[in-house]
């Protein structure tokens, strides 16, 4: 079983450092995930690239909608130059400053697109099983995997019994259990509200609730064959990273 954080490149001394207290202090941990942030001057595969002298498997989240399908994936050749053999293939949300050039482009699109020009490279996709139905988010998976994608990473899951559900349905499939933090009312109105989150009966907006979720979310990914991406969103990284490997 793999052990993914996801750290924002802020700045690359910052991140440097940030990786460098992760490794040395979180052992289980053996993959970081970079996402591509519009607000940053540090692009996604930048990040990843600067956190390969700490992690052999840096992942950097790419954009579906930065890239013109007409056009080839020069990306593709500095991610391999750099050591990056992974990558997470997300839609992207349109960019405040809309000078800033987008295309159409969906991300089976960009997944088929990357698996043909550079089958070498592994690509994942996303899951979200708040975006839909679950009958409509499989069959978007589905779609997915006809284009090529190698796994996926989730959406932050707050139940291990949804976790269940959507192992059961996808058994064949090489997957990133998402867990983020939610640490007061407001983040999970945010949650509920913006992401159609479902949070369990049992649940509080507390660390010892949070830490307890994650080791839970670890022990099913263990026992299902899969992963684990943890995503410490608003929240001490330190502080909740010991609780869970204590």
């Amino acid at each position: 079983m793999h052990i993914s954080i996801e750290l924002v490149p802020r700045g690359l001394d910052r991140f440097r450092e940030e990786l460098q207290a992760v490794r040395k202090r979180h052992a289980p941990i053996d993959t970081v995930n970079v996402p591509d942030l519009m607000r940053l001057s540090v692009r996604s595969w930048e990040g990843a690239a600067a956190a390969r002298p700490f992690y052999q498997r840096a992942i950097p989240h790419i954009r579906a909608i930065d890239f013109d399908l007409r056009k080839p994936f020069k990306l593709g050749s500095e991610l391999l130059r750099n050591g990056l053999a992974e990558i997470l293939v997300i839609a992207g949300d349109p960019p405040a400053d809309m000078t800033r050039k987008v295309y159409p482009t969906k991300t089976a699109e960009l997944i088929r697109k990357v698996k043909h020009e550079y089958p070498q490279l592994k690509v994942y996709a996303a899951i979200d099983p708040y975006r839909s139905s679950i009958r409509d988010e499989l069959g978007y998976v589905g779609e997915k995997l006809e284009a090529g994608a190698d796994g996926f990473f989730t959406q932050p899951f707050f139940d291990v019994r949804l976790m269940e559900v959507y192992a059961e349905l996808l058994p064949c499939c090489d997957i990133y259990w998402g867990v983020s933090p939610v640490m007061t009312d407001a983040s999970r109105g945010y949650w509920e509200t913006k992401n159609n989150a479902v949070f369990p009966a049992n649940f509080k907006p507390a660390l010892d609730w949070n830490v307890d979720f994650a080791r839970r979310a670890i022990g099913f990914a263990d026992k299902a064959g899969g992963h684990v991406y943890l995503m410490p969103i608003k929240v001490d990284v330190e502080t909740y990273l010991s609780g869970i490997f204590s």
